[in-house]
């Protein structure tokens, strides 16, 4: 129990006190970074255009399924 709490504590000092990495993001990385948001977006976007629209598609294939029975009825006549 004790070993562990040292190194959890070794670990802690070092983040506190660790030095800046100094890092670069090449334009290979932010294009495809740009490229997976982009889809992630667009995902979403669809996905709650879908949910939205899904009512309305319904109400519309019932109208046509109505009008369709009534120039039925009417032909028969």
């Amino acid at each position: 129990m004790r070993i562990k709490i040292f190194i959890i504590s070794i670990h802690m000092l070092l983040v506190v006190f660790c030095l800046d990495a100094y890092a670069y993001v090449g334009p290979g990385a932010g294009i495809t970074m740009l490229g997976a948001l982009w889809a992630v977006i667009l995902a979403v976007v669809l996905a709650i255009g879908g949910v939205l629209l899904w009512p309305l598609r319904t109400l519309l294939r019932k109208l046509r399924k109505n009008n369709k029975d009534q120039n039925a009825l009417e032909e028969k006549e």
